[in-house]
């Protein structure tokens, strides 16, 4: 039986048989061990002091999805500068009374009400349904007021947005129903959550202890990841301010950060607790036990101080080897997520900013705060690691990675059946991803005991689905020739309104609406299909491909179709448009840091095409469970954005996984040439690791489909979809039988290629230091209790 630690060991010093001094993430560690209540004391005073000054200026979050040169935002544009009443945002507050609305009592009331409305200073002008006849429906039950705003809905405080819903509803009463809809009020209407973060922190506790069988031991990856993302959430914060971030931006964050940080600390306390064994192994208190076994405090105190050096030696190796993985694994997360910026949509970028910060201050806690913790409770986690790993040695369970090996093995005789049936399920389930339909979730989407909800049914219920999402046709005849300033935008928008009103898919057409600019006007249209059907995106297509065009050509008047909805499509045909450029950045990076580390051609390429499968089916579900309405969803379209940040996070996340297999194959393969022997060994002793790993993250992701917001379950669902996927069937059986099926070409580099390429290792043979056993003998067993307390 071969000993799967032997060669790496072997590998102490430089190639010329001198020592190599400490690498950098050997000395991080050091420093941290040794001075715990310093770094300790330092990651405190980070944490409290961004959450004090984070709550001294408060965040400034804003959506801005407007994109600079599509039809909609030119739209926008031209009613800001013509002084259009549209061009602030609006809210209606809809009336409804099953017996009719037109009696003295409700016409009293409800002016009373919208009196105190327009009262309010972020309001600039309010339309009473009693003053607009097409504001009530032609049964007469359901009618609503037009309320202005004096800016956007972002723009204006939530608490005078919370102040304009209880305004409105003190007049409910007498069968009158009061409701207020529109972006203002549903961004007010969103709960802070937290909820979902809960039940992630709690399921990934629960792995944890599972795993390790102590709290302490199961705690420090929880407490690492949640300094980092309370600190980074902080800097957010502040950053607001200077940056364009999005309100979805914290959860996001906390999403990524807490997953991202128990992940990556849990690879490297796993590393500590296989070198504590050992340590021990070679210290010989993994078989005697000695002051170890005394349950006075006095002869725990004892072990603990005869154990420190082997301790703090643990954490050293333990930096200097996952340490690297975290680092160049945290390395293509932020490359990935940074690759956002290609795309040039809006806050995206700053929420791309935002996570991207997450994970560099996640890896760098990782890196800093662990080994401090590791230092403060080693002699309490050195304890229950021997404890355990001589129980299982009593029952005879030694050799660290059995099941893994034999799996390994298995998938290794069988490598085509293995790779086809593994390709086929992701095929398979990424195939409905090609028919996905993006745009943005509206109020229809939202929990129906909001008032966004109510409001939105009302309004549908009364005037038609399309009534909630109208087409703004702005008519600009200032470059018109000919004719008196004014006129020519007359005769245009008649003829506008009568071309619109013959055209399919349109219910109803306002009459043209002056702005102060004579020669500007404006249409509202209203679909006869909801905001988010398919036919509405096929409406707005139709109006600027074929009809308008030719109603410009007659009349010389320029036709801009803008709007919510029509913003939202264009939004969507541009992340469409630049998705091939953000991949194509992406995975070239990627590929090249892989390419590096692992001096290979083909297990780049190979882990780009793995990842991107992977994060297709991820894609394929959220599809077929928003998209086509599975297990009771409502069915509605992907929110736009949602595909290129999963991919960006996936593929990140992905590449973790990846790197940290690959790197211990890669020291397998250094160590003994043999690829077959590498890639089990490989998987034996990572198989536990990943799998846990991906167990927490999984449940960190799903528990976010318990969140109220579509666009979080919608998150949530991809990536806990998308981590599975990739630690099943892609770790366990596709990536052992490609790499069977390789054999040596899977290091195969050319030789001009690696004179270009920086070398960089991933994977430092465990160099101790001076002051360590670096150059003695390896200790008999420590290769079988490598990790044996470990559960298979």
């Amino acid at each position: 039986m071969s000993n799967a630690r032997t060669g790496p060991r072997a590998h102490r010093g430089t190639a010329g048989g001198g020592q190599r001094g400490p690498g950098i993430f050997e000395r991080i560690a050091a420093f941290s061990f040794r001075h715990k209540w310093r770094a300790l004391a330092l990651w405190a005073a980070v944490l409290i002091g961004v959450q004090a000054l984070s709550m001294v200026v408060g965040n400034d979050y804003r959506n801005d999805f407007s994109l600079p040169g599509t039809e909609s935002h030119q739209a926008q544009q031209t009613m800001e500068e013509k002084g259009a009443a549209q061009a602030g945002d609006s809210i209606q507050i809809v009336v409804r009374d099953e017996d009719g609305l037109r009696t003295a009592a409700h016409e009293k009331r409800v002016a009373a009400m919208l009196k105190k409305v327009a009262a309010q200073d972020s309001v600039t002008a309010v339309v009473s349904p009693y003053d607009d006849k097409s504001a009530v429906s032609r049964d007469g039950t359901t009618g609503y007021a037009t309320v202005t705003l004096d800016g956007l809905a972002e723009e204006v405080p939530k608490e005078e947005r919370v102040e304009l819903i209880d305004t409105a509803q003190e007049f409910e009463g007498d069968g009158l129903r009061v409701e207020l809809g529109g972006d203002a009020i549903r961004n007010a209407e969103e709960g802070e959550g937290g909820a979902a973060e809960g039940v992630g922190m709690l399921g990934a506790l629960i792995i944890l202890v599972f795993l390790f069988g102590s709290v302490v031991a199961a705690g420090l990856p929880v407490i690492t990841a949640l300094f980092a993302v309370g600190s980074t959430m902080g800097l957010i914060v502040m950053a607001s301010h200077f940056v364009t971030l999005a309100d979805f931006t914290p959860p996001l964050m906390m999403l990524v950060g807490l997953g991202v940080g128990i992940d990556y600390a849990l690879l490297i306390f796993s590393r500590y607790r296989t070198e504590l064994l050992v340590e021990a192994a070679g210290d010989g208190s993994l078989a005697g036990g000695g002051a170890d076994e005394g349950k006075d405090r006095a002869s725990r105190k004892a072990a603990d101080r005869a154990g420190r050096p082997g301790q703090e030696r643990a954490a050293r190796v333990a930096l200097d080897a996952a340490g690297r993985t975290v680092f160049f694994a945290g390395c293509t997360v932020i490359i990935a997520l940074l690759g956002m910026y290609a795309l040039g949509l809006g806050s995206l970028q700053g929420v791309a900013l935002a996570m991207a910060l997450t994970v560099l201050v996640t890896m760098i806690a990782s890196l800093t705060l662990l080994p401090a913790l590791l230092s403060a409770f080693g002699g309490r986690i050195r304890r229950n690691v021997l404890k355990r790993a001589r129980r299982q040695a009593a029952r005879g369970r030694k050799e660290e990675g059995t099941a893994w090996r034999r799996w390994g093995g298995g998938v290794q005789r069988h490598p085509w059946a293995a790779l086809l049936v593994a390709v086929v399920a992701l095929g398979a389930l990424a195939a409905p991803a090609l028919n996905m339909r993006l745009g943005f979730a509206d109020a229809g989407n939202d929990a129906e005991s909001t008032t966004s909800r109510q409001a939105y049914d009302l309004l549908a219920d009364g005037f038609g689905p399309g009534f909630n999402g109208p087409l703004i046709v702005v008519a600009d005849g200032s470059d018109a020739d000919g004719e008196e300033k004014g006129e020519p935008v007359k005769g245009a928008a008649g003829t506008l309104r009568t071309t619109l009103e013959d055209t399919t898919g349109i219910a109803a057409v306002s009459p043209a609406i002056p702005t102060k600019d004579p020669s500007v006007a404006l249409l509202i249209a209203y679909p006869a299909s909801a905001p988010q059907a398919e036919a509405t995106s096929d409406l707005v297509s139709s109006l600027r491909d074929d009809i308008l065009p030719r109603v410009e050509q007659e009349t010389g008047t320029q036709f801009l179709v803008g709007g919510a909805t029509a913003a939202a499509e264009d939004f969507s045909m541009k992340v469409q448009d630049r998705i091939p450029v953000f991949v194509a950045i992406v995975v070239g990076l990627s590929a090249l840091l892989l390419m590096a580390v692992f001096r290979s051609v083909l297990i780049p390429l190979k882990a780009a095409l793995l990842n991107l499968l992977s994060i297709g089916a991820s894609l394929g579900a959220v599809t077929l469970v928003f998209q086509e309405g599975w297990f009771g969803v409502q069915e509605g379209p992907v929110e736009a954005f949602i595909p290129v940040m999963i991919f960006a996070i996936v593929f990140g996340l992905s590449m973790d996984y990846e790197v940290f297999l690959l790197s211990r194959i890669h020291e397998e393969w250094e160590s003994t040439k043999d690829p077959s022997h590498a890639v089990r060994e490989g998987l034996a002793h990572t198989g536990k690791v990943i799998t846990a790993a991906a167990a927490i993250m999984i449940v960190v992701f799903a528990a976010f489909i318990l969140s109220p917001e579509r666009m979080l379950q919608q998150f949530g669902l991809g990536l806990a979809v998308a981590i599975l996927l990739d630690a099943v069937l892609i770790r366990c059986l596709i990536v052992p039988a490609v790499m069977q099926l390789l054999g040596r070409r899977a290091w195969w580099l050319p030789a001009p290629l690696a004179k270009l390429l920086p070398r960089v290792e991933i994977e430092r043979h465990e160099q101790r230091g001076p002051e360590s056993d670096a150059g003695a003998p390896e200790a008999p067993g420590q290769g079988d209790y490598a990790d044996a307390d470990l559960r298979r």
